[in-house]
C-alpha cells in the first residue's frame, strides 16, 4: 500500500480523524503541558488519564507494534497519517517512556511468550513505568565491568549492588537491569533481569541536577529476590540483549534531541522566537545581529537535515531488522544539535537569559535557562559522545583498534 494519496490511506485518514475527534478531550487541545504532566512525574488530570486510556486501548500509543501484543498494527504510512491528524488538533502521544523507547521493542524481539504476555499490556497502555539499571558508580563508559551481583538461590536470584543515573527510578514500577551472574568472565558473565521496584531491598535516591530537577537516581539493591522467570534472554547472555536495547535507546533519544523534546518543557521557546523577541529586526526585516543570524540559519539547516536523516533511518530500520550501529551517529549528532539550540536560545535572550528565579524573568525565560543547563547531559546519556564515536569507528566504518 502506498503511504499517501491512495483510497486506502485516505479511508484510514478519515477513520483516524473521526476517532481523534471523539476521544481527544477538548480541554487538552490548548494545553500541551497538561497532556505530558504525568509522563514527567506530575499529577495526571482526569482528561489526561482518559486520553491515555483511550490511546492505550486502541493501541495507537505504539501504532506500528503488533496488534497481538496490544499495538496498533498499523503500516508506516498509516502511522504517518495518524501523526499528522494528531498534530492537526494538538494531540500528543500520552504513552511513552522507557517501556516504549527501549524495553518494549527489545521485548518483542527477544522475549519469551510468557514475558510478552506479562509485560506488554502495561507498556502499550502506559500504565506501567520502566527504568534502566545499566550504569554503576564504577561502570559507566566501561559498562561491561559492572559488579551488581545476582546469585542463584534455586527458585530465585538474590541481587546485591547499586546503579546510578537511573532515570525515573523514583517513579518506576519495574527495572530492566544488567547483573553479573558469572564473575569469571566479563561480557559473557552478564545477565538481563527484570526487577519489580516494589520488591523488599530496593532503595531509590533522586540526584539533584544543576538545573534544579532530579530525573536521575541512585538505585540500591540489598538482598532483592527476583523470580527465575524474570530472567530475560539466556543466562550469561545479557550483553547481547543489552547492546540491542542500546540501539533502540540511541535511536529514540537522537530523534527526540533533534526535535527538541528531550528535557524541554512543552511550551519551550524556539531559537527563532527567542531571537525575534529579544534581538529584533533591522530596517531590512532581518535579524539585527548578523553573526547570530548566520549561526541560527546554519543551525536550522542542520536541524532540517538531521530530521530528514532520522526519518530515512527510521524507514530503513522498519524495512530491515530494526536500528543498526548507525544509531550512534544519530545520537552523537542529535546531542550536538540540541546543545547548540539551547546555547543559541540563551544567547538570544541576552540579559533575560541570566535568570534563575525571582522577579524580572518570565516563565519561558527561566525554563530556557534550566533546559540549557539540562542539555549539558545530552552528550552523556544514552552513551557518551566519545563512546558513540568509538562505535561508529568500529562497527560502521570498520576501523581497527588503535595499537
Amino acid at each position: 500500500m502506498a503511504d499517501f494519496g491512495d483510497v486506502e490511506t485516505e479511508t484510514f485518514r478519515a477513520e483516524a480523524r473521526s476517532w481523534l475527534e471523539a476521544n481527544f478531550p477538548e480541554n487538552l487541545r490548548t494545553d500541551p503541558a497538561a497532556q505530558l504532566a504525568a509522563m514527567g512525574g506530575g499529577k495526571e488530570s482526569a482528561d489526561a488519564r482518559a486520553w491515555r486510556e483511550a490511546m492505550g486501548a486502541k493501541g495507537w500509543g505504539v501504532p506500528t507494534w503488533p496488534a497481538q501484543y496490544g499495538g496498533g498494527g498499523l503500516s508506516r504510512g498509516q502511522a504517518r497519517v495518524l501523526a499528522e491528524e494528531m498534530a492537526a488538533i494538538g494531540a500528543r502521544n500520552p504513552i511513552g517512556g522507557m517501556g516504549v523507547m527501549m524495553f518494549g521493542p527489545t521485548l518483542i524481539e527477544y522475549g519469551t511468550e510468557a514475558l510478552k504476555q506479562q509485560h506488554m499490556p502495561g507498556i502499550v497502555t502506559g500504565s506501567v513505568r520502566w527504568c534502566q539499571g545499566y550504569s554503576e558508580p564504577g561502570s559507566g563508559s566501561d559498562l561491561a565491568s559492572l559488579q551488581t551481583r545476582a546469585e542463584d538461590k534455586g527458585d530465585h536470584y538474590l541481587v546485591n549492588g547499586s546503579k546510578i543515573w537511573t532515570s525515573g527510578a523514583n517513579l518506576a514500577d519495574w527495572c530492566f537491569c544488567l547483573v553479573r551472574t558469572d564473575t569469571a568472565k566479563k561480557h559473557e558473565g552478564i545477565s538481563f533481569l527484570l526487577i519489580n521496584m516494589t520488591s523488599p531491598g530496593v532503595e531509590v535516591r533522586p540526584i539533584l541536577l544543576i538545573n534544579g530537577t532530579s530525573p536521575f537516581c541512585e538505585t540500591f539493591f540489598t538482598d532483592v529476590k527476583v523470580p527465575k522467570d524474570q530472567l530475560f534472554g539466556p543466562l550469561n547472555g545479557g550483553w547481547t540483549v543489552a547492546k540491542r536495547l542500546l540501539q533502540f535507546e540511541r535511536d529514540n533519544i537522537s530523534a527526540g534531541l533533534g526535535g527538541g523534546s528531550i528535557g524541554a518543557p512543552a511550551a519551550a521557546l524556539t531559537v527563532k522566537q527567542a531571537a525575534l523577541d529579544h534581538v529584533g529586526l533591522d530596517e531590512t526585516g532581518r535579524l539585527a545581529d548578523a553573526d547570530l543570524r548566520r549561526r541560527i540559519t546554519e543551525h536550522q539547516m542542520e536541524v532540517q537535515s538531521f530530521q530528514m536523516t532520522v526519518r530515512r533511518a527510521a524507514d530503513e530500520a522498519r524495512a530491515g531488522n530494526g536500528p543498526s550501529a548507525a544509531t550512534s551517529i544519530m545520537k552523537y549528532a542529535g546531542a550536538k544539535i540540541a546543545q547548540d539550540r539551547n546555547e543559541l536560545i540563551v544567547e538570544a535572550l541576552g540579559q533575560s537569559g541570566l535568570g534563575w528565579d525571582g522577579e524580572g524573568f518570565g516563565g519561558p525565560e527561566l525554563a530556557a535557562v534550566r533546559t540549557w543547563l539540562r542539555s549539558k547531559g545530552n552528550s552523556i546519556e544514552g552513551g557518551t559522545s566519545e563512546i558513540n564515536l568509538n562505535v561508529v569507528s568500529k562497527r560502521v566504518l570498520g576501523l581497527p583498534d588503535p595499537k
